[in-house]
This record gives structure tokens, sequence and C-alpha cells, in this order.
């Protein structure tokens, strides 16, 4: 098994020589495929006070964008009128999430508020060259939705380099196992490194 700076080393060169002519697209969607134990040292590598993979991309002459799902769900949630609703519903049933969980998932519309939101990123970064934008904190999509809808859903808006940062495990030579144990998902129309 090859280690995070490997995988990271071949994202760099893979994203260097662009999109081969063979995959189902175009778009320049890369994911960087680890281990869910590794999720906090991937988090080490680009948020902390040395973010060893942002300066790499910047001494490379790329300007970094981040998209973190998690600040965006923790926003959605915050902001939602029904929030009241959902924290009273938690305190009459601590020990049954079921409910609550489904009202949250219900919350992000079957995705399309993080689309929208990744979207308008993805706009405001077009044509210009050396951008690269990486999301993070994939996990914080469980147990509410999946990144490959979401990705699915903006097919055609990916003009500059995409990274998603993808706590899983591979099934195979193309599809992925979200977390390590959801089923395996071959919908991806990208080049995957890792994992």
């Amino acid at each position: 098994m090859s280690s995070l700076e490997d995988n990271f080393k071949e994202l760099l060169s893979r994203i260097d020589r662009g999109r081969e002519v063979g995959h189902a697209s175009f778009e320049p969607i890369y994911y960087l495929i680890f281990h869910p134990k590794e999720i906090l040292e991937v988090k080490r590598k680009i948020q902390s006070n040395q973010p060893t993979w942002k300066v790499k991309l910047e001494k490379e002459g790329w300007e970094v964008f981040f998209f973190s799902i998690a600040t965006h769900v923790k926003q959605f949630w915050q902001d939602d009128p029904r929030r009241q609703l959902w924290l009273l519903a938690d305190d009459d049933e601590p020990q049954d999430p079921q409910d609550v969980n489904a009202a949250l998932a219900n919350a992000l519309e079957n995705g399309a508020l993080i689309q929208a939101e990744l979207d308008k990123l993805l706009s405001s970064v077009e044509g210009k060259t050396k951008s690269i934008v990486l999301v993070t904190d994939l996990e914080a999509l469980h147990p509410y939705l999946r990144i490959g809808g979401i990705e699915s859903q903006l097919q055609g808006k990916f003009t500059v380099p995409t990274v998603f940062l993808y706590p899983g495990t591979r099934e195979g030579k193309t599809s992925l196992r979200f977390l390590g144990f959801y089923p395996p998902d071959g919908n991806y129309r990208s080049v995957h490194v890792g994992g």
C-alpha cells in the first residue's frame, strides 16, 4: 500500500499530464482516495499551521481554492428555520437518531444545496489558469449523501482541476466504497489515485 505522500505526488503528476482520452469524460476531476483511518492525517496536510500539500501546490504555481463539505453542511443546518424543531426532536428521543437524520438529509435536498455552493466556487475560478479546487471533509456527508451524486449533477462545470479528498477504499479498478463500508459505487467520472 502506498503512502499518502506517494499518492499525492502521483496525483500532481496526473494533473500535470491532464486527462487521458480513455476516461469517460475530459473534465479535470480527480479523487485522492485514502483509508478512513487517515482522515486526521489528511486534515493535517491541508489545514494545519503547516499545510504541506497546499504549500507544495503553491510552490508549483497553483492558486489553491478549498471547498469544505463540513463547513457548508454546518452552515445549512444552522441557518435552516427548522433547526429548533430538530433540536426538540433530538431532545425527545436522543437514543433514536433515525428521524432526526432523515430530517437533516431532507434539509440538504439530496445534495442540491451543496451542489449549488460548489457550482458557485467552480464558476468563480473558471478561466483562471493554474487554479485548483480541493474538496475536503467528504465524511461530513455521512449518513446523508455521497459525493458521486453531487459530482454527476455538476457535469460540464469542472473547468479547473478539482480534487475530491475521498475517505474510502477501492473496489476493483473503478468502484469506490465511501468510508470503506458503503456499497461499492462505480458511478464516478474521475481519475482515481490511491486507495
